[in-house]
């Protein structure tokens, strides 16, 4: 995952200078205002559309548009996972040829970033579509095995107007492949971040905090400790970052000296930042305070991040400035209004597994381990209906008489209950 902000310019060494021993020469300041605010803009649009989105797609039921949960567990390994994926493209990076590693990712990133930018546009693309248009419907089906054992692999449906986006996303993809124009490239990371925020759900407050931790620790280790992270950035030829050029203003669209930002500082806290959208509109009072307040967040965050690594002429890592704001600023407006409670108590899932029950609270229980068994137990069990004995009365409860047979029995069994008692007496 790159998550680093860099910024090439002055020529500096962490910079993509020109490799003939030529100067690159400064950067305007107009042009570098230009190219941090265009890199904070491109960053803050699939955060925002990708959080209302995933509230569709929460609610929705299609099964092709079903986010994917994650889970505490997942957090923690996600972190470990993400720096033995970073390693290993250093070190390939480091052992084999550039050229044929970029040739291979670029034809994988070329699939899936139609793909990605073909479902970001279709909402869009359906409103200009005519009324007569001619929509038919389609289905992609995979399987494996056979009878019972048949297996779905891919299960996909589509329409006529999905194709019609597919086309147009080819175009990109095609003009990504052949120039790898850096316009072509942020349409590519655009669209991968708002599918990542839209369709990667945490199940609850308390999972995003441990993956925002986790990738805090992974993000500063991997660019102030190693060159890794700066160096797989700038070798990587693939849409996993924004780029804008900070020579726009002196070489139009041909400009190669590049500011960028990792996907990953887009889609981690946006996905956090879904979340407590979501958990606003789990209140039900008609406002957004915690997405708003997150996002603003994430605003300061990164205009930290990009004043500092202005100033020290440094990559950045920004989760370092991301992670303590977006989850610092909730957390203090639900400390003030004394919502931290349903804060970490709201289970996003729950809405995508309505029928799921989940334990949201825990019973305070004193005593010895055997006396919380037992009364768990008496809990579960309940309250249980007596069943009755004798064999006649279910079948006088399955078949009851008249109501004229009924009171000639009642006078019957009080007249010999009062015989009874004369003779008794007597």
């Amino acid at each position: 995952m790159d998550s680093a902000l860099t910024d090439p310019h002055n020529g500096s060494a962490e910079g993509a200078g020109p490799t003939n021993g030529t100067t690159r020469p400064p950067s305007t300041p107009e042009g570098i205002a230009l190219a941090y605010g265009s890199l904070l803009l491109m960053a803050l649009l699939p955060i925002f559309f990708g959080a209302l989105r995933s509230v569709r797609c929460a609610r929705g039921k299609n099964a092709s548009d079903m986010p994917e949960t994650i889970t505490s567990r997942d957090a923690a390994r996600f972190p470990i996972i993400a720096s033995c994926t970073l390693l290993g493209l250093y070190l390939f990076f480091k052992i084999f040829s550039q050229e044929y590693i970029n040739l291979l990712l670029s034809m994988y990133f070329f699939v899936l970033g139609i793909l990605a930018l073909s479902h970001t546009i279709s909402p869009f693309m359906n409103r200009f579509f005519p009324a007569n248009f001619p929509n038919r419907q389609y289905q992609l089906l995979f399987t494996q095995g056979s009878g019972e054992n048949k297996e779905e692999i891919i299960n996909y449906e589509f329409d006529t107007k999905d194709l019609v986006c597919l086309g147009l996303s080819s175009i990109v993809g095609v003009w990504y492949l052949l120039r790898k124009h850096w316009i072509a490239n942020n349409l590519f990371g655009l669209a991968f971040s708002l599918n990542g925020v839209e369709l990667l759900h945490l199940n609850n407050v308390s999972t995003g905090c441990i993956l925002l931790g986790g990738l805090f620790i992974y993000d500063v280790f991997w660019v102030f400790g190693t060159n890794v992270m700066v160096t797989v950035a700038k070798s990587f030829e693939a849409p996993i970052k924004l780029v804008f050029p900070q020579d726009l203003l002196e070489k139009g669209l041909e400009a190669d000296n590049f500011a960028m930002l990792g996907l990953g500082d887009i889609v981690i806290p946006g996905i956090f930042i879904a979340l407590l959208l979501r958990f606003d509109i789990s209140l039900k009072k008609n406002t957004h305070t915690y997405f708003y307040t997150s996002f603003a967040a994430y605003i300061f965050g990164l205009g930290l991040t990009i004043f500092i690594m202005h100033i020290f002429k440094h990559a950045q890592p920004a989760l370092l400035y991301l992670v303590p704001a977006c989850i610092g600023f909730p957390i203090l407006v639900a400390l003030a209004k004394g919502e931290v409670t349903e804060m970490f108590s709201y289970e996003s899932s729950a809405e995508i597994l309505p029928h799921t029950p989940r334990l949201t609270h825990f019973p305070t229980v004193s005593g010895s381990p055997a006396s919380l068994a037992d009364s768990m137990q008496q809990k579960l069990a309940g309250p249980r209906r007596r069943r009755p004995q004798n064999p006649s009365a279910i079948y006088e409860e399955s078949n009851p008489k008249d109501p004229a047979a009924v009171t000639e029995s009642k006078e019957g069994t009080e007249a010999s209950a009062s015989k009874g008692l004369e003779k008794k007496e007597k």
